[in-house]
């Protein structure tokens, strides 16, 4: 493994642990429960983290693996109520296992093996840079469930209240 690499990887589970960090102790109906006007809530934003950016950018994007196992989808937002928060919690850290197989046996300039055409022309040119990509959506992710813990019960991510 690559000092980069190491560094990415580093970083990236971080901003991991601080999802899952933020939300423990969260009893289920306040992680269900929308916290702004757009109407998303917790479990929401860690399911869309789990398929729409773990599962997508790595497995999808990266390994080639069928579109249709996660693709994009406007529901990942929405977590079925028969589905649980351990369910949901166990789901991303999964993927979070499954998108480290990819990024520990794929080279950081490997070129992604599948790129979807509803991008236009966006376009990230290899690992290095999705990797970028899911580190910056997932620190933004994590910062927005920071503003939804502290709006719930004042509680606050490595900051003594």
């Amino acid at each position: 493994m690559t000092d980069t690499l190491r560094s990415l990887l580093s970083c990236l589970n971080n901003q991991r642990e601080h999802v899952l960090g933020i939300l423990e102790g969260l009893p289920e109906d306040a992680l269900r429960k929308p916290v702004l006007p757009s109407g998303w809530n917790c479990l929401g934003m860690v399911q869309h983290l789990t398929y729409d950016v773990e599962q997508f950018w790595f497995r999808n994007v990266m390994a080639g693996e069928p579109e249709d196992t996660a693709p994009l989808r406007p529901d990942a937002w929405q977590v079925d109520g028969a589905v649980t928060a351990d369910e949901v919690f166990a789901a991303y850290r999964r993927e979070a296992a499954l998108a480290d197989a990819v990024i520990n046996t794929t080279s950081l300039d490997a070129s992604p093996a599948w790129w979807p055409d509803f991008f236009g022309s966006f376009r990230l040119a290899d690992l290095q840079a999705v990797m970028l990509h899911v580190i910056g959506e997932t620190a933004c992710h994590a910062g927005h469930l920071d503003a939804a813990r502290e709006l719930t019960d004042g509680r606050t991510w490595l900051v003594v209240n």
